[in-house]
């Protein structure tokens, strides 16, 4: 069983001639032997318009096929622009609609913004853990932290009742505790420095979680093995598989995560135990779900 908590529709890069549907979503998960996946929208944010995926296109494709796809759904918190804005009227419909969570959280906004405090509560009060994006620049989207991370240590202590699933090039950076300035919002390499703000956290709080999609968390986990397969093993019950895989052509090869996933299982690296949690069953406890009968075990 494996389930991707890290999946995208629509297009989601610039280039016109890349246009991923649904149809494409469902290749690429049966080309790597995914069951599940959970469908991110983007487009609420304006940081996000020209991706052409907001929360509507994802509950249609997650219609066609509701035994394989999961959907999010995206609230931007400058929505009313206020911080005591009441989203419960739109909360309260995408969970009946099938929601599991919110996300992905992208507005170039401080993370403890005020606007983004009363929004990670009230999905709290829905049961929808908040999976964001970070991203240390002034230009693009994610939300912004200072180097350390106290805006998210501030959110995660503000808003205990919320859980939060960590990803994003800034955040995953700060595994190590010897962070670039310049390569911040990009992979750094090398060892892994002791004492970063993602494990400090993530030992401290425990509503941080992480998915180990993209470039990004798998370069976090593999630029220094040791360090990774401890990480690993250390919060087995807190991370989850994903691609966020967003490319028509990534059908044709094996995702970097997807590779990684399966090395760990090819070469015993991780008990089986912990394997499971990650692969599937972290995100079926934290987002309620059913596994389908006949579920691929491996």
């Amino acid at each position: 069983m494996l389930i991707d908590v890290h999946g995208h529709i629509g297009r989601v890069l610039p280039d016109r001639r890349e246009f991923v549907d649904v149809t494409n979503l469902i290749a690429k998960m049966d080309a790597w032997s995914i069951d599940l996946t959970c469908v991110l929208a983007l487009s609420e944010h304006p940081e996000g318009a020209y991706l052409e995926s907001d929360t509507e296109d994802v509950l249609a494709a997650c219609g066609r096929y509701p035994d394989r796809l999961i959907p999010f759904c995206l609230i931007d918190p400058r929505y009313g622009n206020r911080s005591d804005m009441d989203f419960s009227h739109l909360l309260e419909e995408y969970v009946m609609r099938g929601c599991k969570g919110l996300g992905e959280l992208l507005p170039k906004m401080d993370f403890d913004d005020p606007r983004c405090l009363n929004l990670y509560r009230q999905a709290a009060r829905f049961s929808l853990p908040v999976l964001f994006d970070m991203q240390d620049r002034p230009d693009g989207y994610g939300l912004r932290d200072d180097f350390g991370l106290p805006r998210l240590e501030n959110a995660l202590r503000l808003c205990p009742e919320t859980v939060f699933i960590g990803h994003g090039p800034t955040f995953w950076a700060e595994i190590s505790a010897e962070v670039p300035a310049d390569n911040r919002s990009g992979y750094p390499a090398g060892p892994v420095a002791p004492g970063g703000a993602v494990p400090r956290l993530m030992r401290q709080y425990p509503n941080l979680w992480a998915d180990t999609s993209a470039g990004s968390g798998n370069n976090a986990l593999t630029r220094d093995p040791a360090f990774g397969l401890e990480f690993l093993d250390e919060f087995q019950d807190k991370l989850m598989f994903g691609t966020d895989s967003c490319q028509r052509s990534d059908v044709d090869t094996v995702w970097t995560t997807v590779a990684t996933i399966r090395d760990l299982r090819t070469n015993r690296t991780l008990t089986e135990s912990a394997l499971e949690k990650i692969e599937w069953r972290n995100a079926t406890r934290l987002l309620n779900l059913t596994a389908p009968q006949g579920a691929r075990s491996g």
